[in-house]
Parts: structure tokens; C-alpha cells; sequence
């Protein structure tokens, strides 16, 4: 036959805050009379002797006011330190049989922040209590996210680097002729008005012919230097060819402002360019139009059209500058 009075069990405060650094006891009136290292250290004042109830919130159960209740309670607690900052607490009350009550506390989903407000290792957390193990695989997470966000960094730089070659060309540095296409198409649809250049360099087969490609090369770079320096930052420059550019000029369809430009091109472009002790001797030839001329400006066919001025400005001798009359 089962004994029906089990064994009391006797422990001191000492093992008892081993085996549970965050239990609180309470006499039959409410006070503290003993309480867990790790509660202890949470708490903003020493809790021996102070009224449960003047210390903690108890949220839930709710209408919770006195020992009475609170030795009832036999479920979960959910309550927080009055004092700031406030630390939520998760727990179990047990009646006791000289009318006092333990309560076995932890830190619940406020783990993580009370760690760090309270400087918790985890010599604070009894052996068997699995907020160690939360704690790691909180820090692993963070560490794995934070790894995650740099991979996508690192791949979107890696993106923006990939979409940037594809529209710039690399000899020059200028954009190429995907993104001349695509800035055309952009200012059409947006309806802004532009003017529009084709360049194509004077004598330059010659001084690949003479000098070799390495110098062709020197005099393309020199080139696309030239370019950029004239025009505005908003401006589009394109290498399109060989020894052909395009720039794209938005808002500005004056003629004579846009012959200006292409005029101080040409004399910049007409003085020689050295290359290892030689000298590099080019021109250029310019056609232009602009989109106002036009009822329903189309890439294609404006590009035809500064095209076919270029080649005017070439049958006129070269070094020159027309503008295409629709």
C-alpha cells in the first residue's frame, strides 16, 4: 500500500538558488525571505524582506491581489519588476505548507534584452534551464542574418557593377550603344526635348596605320577625355564605333548653342595628341539635328539624319559641322 504522505524534502537557500537562480520564497504575509541569485541581480534593490506585491506587477492571472489568490494561482504567472527597466518574468507559484509560496521564475521572451541590460552570462541560468541554448541559437541567427545581408550586399554591388559594364564601353569609359539606345528612348517617351551629335574622327585610320593600334587606342582615350570635359554632366557621351561618338544633349535644341559646342570639339580635337614621343594628329567631323524638328521624334531616324550631316560636314572638307535640315 502506497504511503499516502510523501517525504518533505528539506533544501537550504543555498542549493535551492543553484537549482533555481531565479526562485523567490514569500512568507504567509507576502514578504521576500529568500530569492535567487539571478533575480537578485535584476532587481534594482535587495529583495529580502520587501512586499511581494510592492515589487512585481502580476499582469496575469489578473485579479491577483493577495497571498490568498496568489497561492490559488497553481498556473503560469506572467508579471514584471515595477521598478525600471521593467523585466518581464514568466513563472510557476507553489503553495507552501507554512502559507508562503515559491515561485520559480525565468526570463521568457524578454531573454534576450534582459541579458544585455543585466550583463547575464550563462553562470546566471540553472543547468537544465534551455535560455543558454536560446541564447545560442539567437546569436546564431543574428550572426547567419547578418552574413545573409552582407552575401546580398555584396551580390547587388556585384549587380550594379555587372549593369554598369554592360552599358559603358570599356576602352573609353564612355556609355556604348546599348545605353545611348536606352537614353534615347527615355527622353522620347518623356517627351524632353534633345539635340543630338554624331562625331567621327578625322584621319584617324592614319595614325593606325602609322603609328599601330596601341596608339589608336591612346588617341580614342584622349578622345572620350575631350568629349566629357565639353559637355555637361547630364549629357550623354557614347563611343558607338571605331572612331564614331554620339552625344546626347538634353533640353538643349538651340542650333547655334549646339554648334558652339561642336566647334570647341573640333579645335580641341584638332591639336595634336602625343604618344611616346609622337605626335597623333586627328580632327573630327560633326552632324547634328534635333528632336523639336521633328512631330514624333524616332530614334532611328534621327540618328539617320545626323548621320547623313556628318557626312556633309566630311564632303565639305572636314573639321566641320552640320545640321541637318528635315
Amino acid at each position: 500500500m502506497d504511503d499516502p504522505c510523501p517525504p518533505m524534502i528539506t533544501i537550504g537557500t543555498g542549493a535551492l538558488g543553484r537549482a533555481m537562480p531565479m526562485h523567490l520564497c514569500l512568507d504567509a504575509a507576502g514578504r521576500v525571505t529568500s530569492a535567487g541569485p539571478t533575480l537578485a541581480k535584476i532587481a534594482p534593490a535587495p529583495l529580502p524582506g520587501r512586499a511581494f506585491f510592492d515589487l512585481f506587477d502580476l499582469r496575469r492571472p489578473v485579479g491577483i491581489a493577495d497571498m490568498s489568490g496568489l497561492r490559488r494561482a497553481g498556473q503560469r504567472l506572467h508579471l514584471a519588476l515595477r521598478a525600471a527597466p521593467a523585466t518581464g518574468l514568466r513563472g510557476l507559484a507553489v503553495a507552501l505548507a507554512d502559507g508562503g509560496v515559491l515561485l520559480n521564475l525565468s526570463l521568457g521572451i524578454d531573454l534576450p534584452e534582459a541579458v544585455r541590460q543585466h550583463r547575464l552570462t550563462d553562470g546566471d541560468f540553472a543547468p537544465t534551464d534551455l535560455a543558454v541554448e536560446l541564447l545560442y541559437l539567437i546569436e546564431v541567427k543574428t550572426l547567419v542574418m547578418a552574413e545573409l545581408h552582407d552575401l546580398n550586399r555584396r551580390l547587388q554591388g556585384a549587380k550594379s557593377v555587372a549593369e554598369e559594364q554592360a552599358l559603358t564601353d570599356t576602352l573609353t569609359g564612355l556609355r556604348n550603344r546599348r545605353a545611348m539606345d536606352a537614353r534615347l528612348a527615355d527622353l522620347i517617351d518623356s517627351g524632353q526635348p534633345f539635340g543630338l551629335m554624331h562625331l567621327d574622327l578625322d584621319w584617324f585610320k592614319q595614325v593606325n596605320d602609322t603609328l599601330g593600334h596601341a596608339a589608336g587606342d591612346h588617341v580614342l582615350q584622349q578622345v572620350g577625355r575631350i568629349l566629357t570635359g565639353e559637355t555637361r554632366l547630364h549629357d550623354t557621351v557614347a563611343r558607338v564605333g571605331g572612331d564614331e561618338f554620339v552625344i546626347i544633349l538634353p533640353g538643349l535644341v538651340d542650333a547655334a548653342r549646339m554648334h558652339g559646342i561642336a566647334r570647341r570639339i573640333i579645335d580641341r580635337l584638332t591639336a595634336p595628341i602625343p604618344f611616346e614621343g609622337r605626335l597623333c594628329a586627328i580632327s573630327a567631323s560633326v552632324g547634328m539635328t534635333i528632336s523639336s524638328a521633328y512631330p514624333r521624334p524616332e530614334p532611328d531616324r534621327m540618328l539617320s539624319d545626323a548621320d547623313q550631316a556628318l557626312y556633309a560636314s566630311k564632303h565639305a572638307g572636314r573639321g566641320r559641322v552640320s545640321l541637318h535640315d528635315p
